[in-house]
C-alpha cells in the first residue's frame, strides 16, 4: 500500500478512475449537498488523498484518529442534511478505492500477487470497520463478488453526471480535460466505460511504455509540469514520497 500511494503519478491515475465512477454513483448527490466537489474538483482531490496518505503512512493511533476526524465530517453533513448517508454508498467509496489501487499499480508498475491485493483489501477494510460502515466483505474473494455486483446496480447516467463532466473541463481546460478522459478509459472497468459511452482503448496506452522510461531519467516531472495545473505544482510534487 505504501508503495502505492507513495507515488503521484499512481494517486493521479487512481482519482482519475475514481473522478469517472463518482460522476455515475447513484449518491453523488451527497458530494454536491456541501458544493464543494464541483466548486473544487482539485482541490476536493488532493483535500481526500492528504486523509488517505495519512492513514497509510502513520502509525495504528494516528491512522485511527484521520478515520475518525473523517467519520466525523461526514457526520456533520449528515447532520446538516437531515439525513443518513447510505452504508452502500460507503461501501461503493471503499470498493473503489481498492480496485483503482490495484489497477492503477498494475498499469504503472507491475501486476500484483494475490497477496498484495489481500493487504490492500485488508488496509480498506480497517478503514470501513472503524467507520463502523455495514455489510463489509470479510475477505478479497467476497470483496471481487461485491464489487462486480455494485458497478452492475449503484450506478448510472444523471445530471449529475453531466454537471461533474462540466466542472472537470471548466477547471482543468480543454487539453487537460483531454487527458482526464483518456486515463479514465486507460483505468475504469468496462461497465463504467459503457454507462459514459467511452470507447475500450484509451489513446495513453501505447504511452505508458514511454512515460515508464522517462521516469529512469527523472523526466517523468518534465511531463508532469507541463499537464498538470500550475497552481497545483506543489501539491502535485508532494504525493511523491520515499517508501520502503
Amino acid at each position: 500500500m505504501r508503495q502505492i500511494w507513495g507515488k503521484g503519478d499512481t494517486i493521479l491515475l487512481i482519482f482519475a478512475g475514481a473522478s469517472a465512477e463518482f460522476a455515475l454513483n447513484k449518491a453523488v448527490d451527497w458530494l454536491y449537498f456541501t458544493g464543494k466537489l464541483p466548486a473544487d474538483p482539485l482541490g476536493r482531490l488532493f483535500s481526500t488523498v492528504s486523509y488517505a496518505r495519512e492513514i497509510v503512512f502513520s502509525e495504528q493511533e494516528e491512522a485511527h484518529k484521520a478515520i475518525d476526524t473523517i467519520t466525523r465530517i461526514h457526520s456533520a453533513v449528515e447532520a446538516n442534511r437531515g439525513a443518513s448517508i447510505p452504508d452502500w454508498a460507503y461501501r461503493d467509496v471503499l470498493f473503489m478505492l481498492i480496485d483503482y489501487s490495484i489497477r492503477a499499480f498494475e498499469i504503472l508498475e507491475r501486476n500484483l500477487s494475490r497477496a498484495e491485493k489481500q493487504e490492500i483489501f485488508e488496509v480498506f477494510f480497517r478503514v470501513g470497520s472503524r467507520m463502523e460502515v455495514k455489510g463489509l466483505p470479510q475477505d478479497l474473494q467476497a470483496w471481487e463478488k461485491m464489487r462486480a455486483d455494485h458497478l452492475l446496480r449503484d450506478l448510472q447516467e444523471s445530471p449529475y453526471t453531466k454537471d461533474l463532466y462540466f466542472q472537470y473541463r471548466k477547471h482543468l481546460g480543454p487539453v487537460r480535460y483531454r487527458l482526464l478522459l483518456e486515463a479514465q478509459i486507460l483505468v475504469v472497468p468496462q461497465k463504467v466505460r459503457e454507462l459514459l459511452g467511452k470507447r475500450k482503448v484509451s489513446l495513453l496506452g501505447p504511452l505508458i511504455g514511454i512515460y515508464k522510461l522517462s521516469r529512469s531519467f527523472n523526466l517523468d516531472w518534465l511531463i508532469k509540469t507541463i499537464i498538470l495545473p500550475q497552481e497545483y505544482q506543489k501539491e502535485i510534487r508532494e504525493l511523491d514520497r520515499i517508501t520502503g
